[in-house]
């Protein structure tokens, strides 16, 4: 990847678009914002194919994720926790639970900073 400097910050092209980034988020996309979409939509994608792969319906997941950042430090990211909200589907919370937990177990990027930030997940079934 090549992130090219402009006058707010840098950017990258891809064939999808451009991808602005800048320390200040007035102009584009903060770094730690990119991190933690980077953690939610790996263990939102990774959540997709377990169901898939397990034959459980499904008709939508919502993911929030909850940001601290350690102010007295030099404001690092040291815990995301994540909420899904699973609709449409007649699983347990049980088999959804087995389905997060073996998500985030598979989640590259989630593996990838496990060992630095904390990272919770819980669920909320809306049938």
């Amino acid at each position: 990847m090549e992130f090219n400097m402009t006058e707010n910050g840098f950017q990258h092209k891809t064939t999808f678009g451009t991808l602005d980034v800048s320390g200040n988020e007035e102009y584009e996309f903060r770094p730690y914002q990119l991190l933690v979409s980077s953690i939610a939509v790996c263990s939102g994608g990774v959540l997709r194919k377990v169901l898939q792969k397990k034959r459980i319906a499904y008709s939508d997941i919502t993911i929030v994720a909850e940001v601290t950042r350690n102010e007295a430090g030099v404001n690092e990211v040291t815990d995301v926790a994540l909420h899904f909200t699973i609709s449409g589907t007649e699983a347990s919370e049980e088999t959804i639970a087995k389905a997060l937990e073996l998500s985030i177990k598979n989640c590259p990027i989630v593996q990838s900073v496990n060992n630095s930030i904390r990272i919770t997940e819980d669920f909320t079934l809306d049938n």
